[in-house]
């Protein structure tokens, strides 16, 4: 799909290339979809940030938080600097995609927040104690 022509293109932007090019090179790939992937962890960071305790938020909230991020990006410059047209297609792709991230999210975020309250060392050591 054209949609992931983005990663490359986030690669070559990284690099300090042309955004369009008719071939990425490996380079281009690998950082850019490096990119793609600590930008989600960022996302993880904060949606931490906004939550607080995992224990306390049901794991769907990730799931909002991502299609939330969706939101973002489709009513964003984002489809018109990389050249997507905004078509059904594209939405439910990324939105199912946004979904996935958000229950890996959701589930991650509460399988550490109950883990860490059973090992009161990881608990100290979280919080710089």
């Amino acid at each position: 799909m054209k949609l992931f022509k983005v990663f490359p293109g986030f690669g070559a932007m990284v690099l300090g290339e042309p955004l369009e090019q008719p071939d990425y090179s490996l380079t281009a790939h690998v950082i850019g979809w490096i990119y793609h992937f600590s930008n989600g962890a960022t996302f993880g960071v904060m949606y931490v940030a906004i939550i607080g305790d995992g224990k306390r938020r049901h794991w769907t909230w990730a799931v909002l938080f991502a299609l939330a991020l969706e939101l973002g990006m489709l009513f964003t410059p984002y489809p018109t600097v990389f050249n997507i047209h905004v078509t059904t297609r594209f939405v439910v792709v990324t939105v199912a995609a946004h979904a996935v991230f958000g229950v890996g999210l959701g589930l991650a975020v509460r399988w550490l927040a109950v883990r860490s309250v059973s090992m009161p060392g990881m608990a100290l050591a979280a919080h710089g104690s």
